[in-house]
């Protein structure tokens, strides 16, 4: 039998290999402080009350799972399946950790809220949650990307939050992450970095994953109820890879359960336009972490990356994701822009559910790979969030 597999980090913060501190040590003595606070209240009653009561009041937890007929005969083969995180408060995934994020900075006495965002779902997110517990907020963004998700940003600005436009490197992601580590750096000790995905230094890893576990352990009671079995695949897309650390955690221990990561190729490897960091990158460090990292331009430098996804446009990924790879439970694959609009377009059209973009790419590999796995074989796809923040970009993009 295959043993069980416990992605709680060492000690030190590490899965295997990945993860850690590479700080410097006033750095690391406040990551420290964070991942003691964050151990001292996480299974008070206190704090799992307050979370448990948002996630149900506020949120909209837990959410559904969604049969996908239409698709599934469209595609010829399995049943595809979606978990339906695109109706939370917020409309993706991320507010299940932002909330978790802002008690804890609220718990910790923290002045403000900094976070950097890529297709800005993680901004509103987070500025929402601010909102809710009275904490000011500020969000980093790639000035390409500021344009590109004008809906979001107009959030953003709604919610209270402050948002930087960073036009610095690509102006999209990576620069984000460097802009609000740069504010951070001035006050770490009043200021909170509330990292938008399983990256990072230790703890932000294990935080982030433990609040995103909700996703997979909701999954998995829900799909037996409805299909009389456990999903064949599970699936999501990667990017730094909180959607789908949150999905895999339900079925880590489910051997004859395949773990599926999408990752983006954006325009073709040969172009070096694309962001598919465990499919052509190596192991690197990159903010405080080690993890597999594009860096084939440069040893030890991340590369430019791409993604039509914004929120998938980043060179490096989790730490748990690079350990899943190297163990072979999980398996990661790459879309490239194309298959993501026709996926976009096909799920709109077949089912009413307008995708994120980066959603998409799981939603691609699973079109993909149906009539490969039959008919009697069923595929979950983490729907991390929903198109509103798209539409415009697609619809401008394919002429519509």
């Amino acid at each position: 039998m295959q043993p069980a597999i416990d992605l709680q980090p060492d000690v030190n913060g590490n899965y295997g290999p990945y993860g850690g501190q590479y700080l410097p040590p006033h750095l690391k003595a406040i990551m420290d402080d964070i991942g003691r606070a964050y151990l001292s209240i996480r299974d008070t009653q206190a704090y799992r009350s307050e979370l448990n009561d948002l996630y149900t009041h506020y949120v909209g937890r837990p959410s559904p799972i969604y049969l996908a007929k239409r698709l599934s005969a469209h595609c010829g083969g399995a049943r595809i399946w979606f978990k339906r995180e695109d109706l939370n408060h917020t409309g993706a995934h991320k507010i299940n950790h932002c909330l978790g994020e802002a008690l804890l900075a609220r718990h910790m006495g923290k002045t403000k809220v900094l976070a950097e965002t890529g297709a800005g779902q993680h901004g509103v997110a987070l500025a929402t949650a601010c909102a809710l517990v009275g904490l000011p907020c500020e969000i980093h963004m790639g000035e390409i990307d500021v344009a590109k998700e004008h809906p979001n940003v107009t959030k953003m600005k709604i919610l209270g939050a402050k948002v930087v436009s960073v036009d610095r490197g690509t102006k999209t992601l990576k620069d984000a992450v460097d802009s609000a580590f740069d504010e951070y750096l001035r006050d770490p000790e009043h200021f909170f970095y509330a990292i938008g995905s399983v990256v990072g230094p230790h703890p932000f890893p294990m935080m982030v994953a433990e609040f995103q576990s909700i996703v997979g352990h909701e999954a998995r009671e829900q799909f037996p109820q409805q299909a009389g079995k456990l999903p064949d695949v599970v699936a999501a897309c990667v990017g730094g890879g909180s959607n789908a650390m949150g999905i895999f955690s339900g079925f880590i221990n489910d051997p004859g359960v395949r773990l599926v990561g999408v990752e983006p190729s954006g325009v073709g490897r040969e172009t070096g336009q694309h962001a598919a960091t465990l499919t052509y990158g190596k192991p690197g460090t990159l903010h405080g972490f080690h993890s597999y990292l594009l860096q084939e331009v440069k040893e030890g430098e991340p590369d430019p990356v791409y993604s039509i996804a914004s929120g998938l446009d980043y060179p490096g990924v989790g730490p748990q994701h690079a350990y899943l790879k190297d163990l072979g439970r999980a398996e990661y694959y790459a879309v490239d822009d194309a298959a993501c609009l026709e996926a976009f377009m096909t799920l709109s059209r077949t089912e009413g559910l307008i995708p994120a973009l980066e959603s998409a790419h799981a939603v691609a590999w699973a079109m993909q790979n149906a009539a490969k796995l039959g008919k009697e074989a069923d595929i979950l796809v983490n729907l991390s969030g929903r198109g509103d923040k798209d539409a415009d970009f697609v619809a401008a993009k394919l002429g519509l």
